[in-house]
């Protein structure tokens, strides 16, 4: 599994990870040696940890305790890229470890997190001037903030039903720009709209509409970083088809609107500390 170091000190570690492991090939058990939240930026793979199975597609946040043995799997694709973020013991004791946050194995696309993991994505990539061991700290303090308040969604599924979730949720990953309502996603599995949305929600923890809409403010997030594009340009090129809905939507999940997203990433020093103070 090829890793870049793309960060370290004594509090913070960012592993730039793009796996190679492919369908067919036995999985082993691995160990966690820290605690670690990890941002899927791409593919699909399943993670079993402590008895339990996990679905992670892109957006989805993987979560590591120290010395929990685990197994990552890849059943439905290859290729899955993940920005890791590993913070010492002393990190997690200031952040918190709100009803044992850090053993829930796995966080559903979440919004800020995901613009938050594009942010990181930009920094890693040479596209945004704003400090990554900054942006990593923000990413964990918001991980704790928002995974504390949920249930985490259990994958009781059955395996066949599991791989047409994920295999969906890589087709509304890849469409996203395009107009797609319940029905079309449904017939990509041949379900009935009810029995689509209820097994998609069972395994992926969050409906197909939150994770179209999600997968749309990822790229946009993306894009806002390159600042090539006007932010109208973005809007309709992702898949909203109206400006002032995704100005709105964009906000409520950033906590910035779209162009102060764009200064964050460009380093503007006091957004990004005003976050920080709002998280830490």
């Amino acid at each position: 599994m090829p890793a870049t170091i793309a960060f370290k000190n004594e509090s913070l570690a960012v592993i730039d990870n793009c796996c190679s492991v492919r369908p067919g090939d036995a999985p082993f058990v691995e160990l966690h040696g820290a605690f670690s939240v990890s941002y899927v930026r791409k593919g699909s793979f399943g993670y079993r940890v402590r008895g339990a199975s996990h679905e992670l597609v892109a957006g989805s946040v993987l979560v590591g305790h120290p010395d929990d043995e685990f197994v990552c799997t890849h059943d439905h694709g290859y290729g899955d890229e993940c920005l890791s973020f590993f913070l010492a013991p002393a990190v997690v004791e200031t952040i918190g470890d709100s009803a044992g946050t850090w053993r829930i194995g796995s966080v559903p696309p979440l919004s800020e997190l995901m613009l938050l993991g594009e942010l990181a994505q930009a920094v890693v990539d040479l596209r945004s001037d704003v400090g990554l061991d900054e942006v990593g700290l923000l990413f964990a303090a918001r991980f704790v903030e928002l995974a504390s308040s949920r249930t985490p969604a259990r994958a009781d599924a059955r395996a066949q039903d599991r791989r047409r979730a994920v295999e969906v949720a890589l087709w509304l990953e890849a469409h996203a720009h395009e107009p797609i309502d319940l029905e079309s996603a449904a017939r990509e599995v041949g379900l009935s709209a009810f029995h689509f949305l209820r097994l998609f929600s069972s395994v992926l923890g969050v409906t197909p509409h939150q994770y179209l809409v999600r997968s749309r403010l990822r790229h946009a997030a993306r894009l806002l970083a390159d600042d090539a594009q006007s932010i109208t340009d973005i809007a309709f090129g992702v898949g909203f088809g109206d400006l002032s809905n995704f100005v709105r939507t964009f906000h409520r999940a950033a906590g910035v609107s779209p162009r102060g997203f764009r200064r964050l990433a460009r380093g503007d020093r006091k957004i990004l500390q005003e976050r920080l103070d709002a998280s830490l």
